[in-house]
């Protein structure tokens, strides 16, 4: 059992189920949509922001990326951590057919993905953690210098980059360097663009 001193954030009882087998935290449900209209659980989930921190991990359709960017827009982006699990098909076994997407949620996939999605978090792992400087930041202006954004083809080379990290495919071109800054150095990230373009 890992122990993880932020508390952490999913969609559903079954995700809930999943993660306290594999972690020691607090984990609390949005219960779906319903985190937009509950204050009370709003309310709750900023005050351990603001306490402890937050660890969002939630599924890596749209719905999950809508919570989410809800999440942090009502709370605030400094008080939270992500953990992205990869965009992995299939079905989970309580349900009788896949979900509109087709990919499994928290609760479908592996332990080995989700310690893999905590790792990448930083929430696992404190002392392997690169400290980076400003100017080793990976920013959006890197992003277009490397075709990632801004020309005709950025949409499908960001496509194959976020297939390449097994990153889900729904996160946004400004989302996309707060996540690569958790995972590589500008220098790391260019020599990753370098081997897929």
């Amino acid at each position: 059992m890992i122990h993880i001193n932020e508390a952490v954030v999913v969609e559903g009882k079954y995700d809930q189920i999943k993660l306290s087998s594999i972690i020691d935290a607090l984990i609390l449900q949005t219960h779906g949509f319903r985190i937009f209209q509950d204050r009370e659980q709003l309310d709750l989930l900023r005050h351990l922001a603001e306490t402890r921190g937050l660890l969002i991990l939630t599924d890596s359709d749209s719905a999950g990326f809508q919570i989410r960017n809800f999440l942090v827009g009502a709370i605030g982006p400094k008080y939270i951590k992500h953990a992205y699990i990869p965009d992995v098909f299939g079905k989970e076994r309580r349900k009788e057919k896949p979900g509109k997407e087709g990919k499994l949620g928290v609760e479908g996939v592996s332990k080995e993905v989700i310690l893999e999605a905590l790792r990448r978090s930083g929430v696992i792992d404190k002392q392997s953690e690169i400290l980076k400087t400003p100017e080793n930041q990976i920013t959006k202006q890197d992003l277009f210098f490397l075709g990632l954004s801004g020309c005709d083809q950025s949409a499908e080379k960001r496509r194959q980059l976020l297939n390449y990290l097994q990153l889900p495919e729904h996160l946004s071109t400004n989302a996309l360097p707060k996540v690569l800054n958790v995972f590589f150095t500008k220098s790391e990230f260019e020599q990753i663009c370098a081997r897929i373009f």
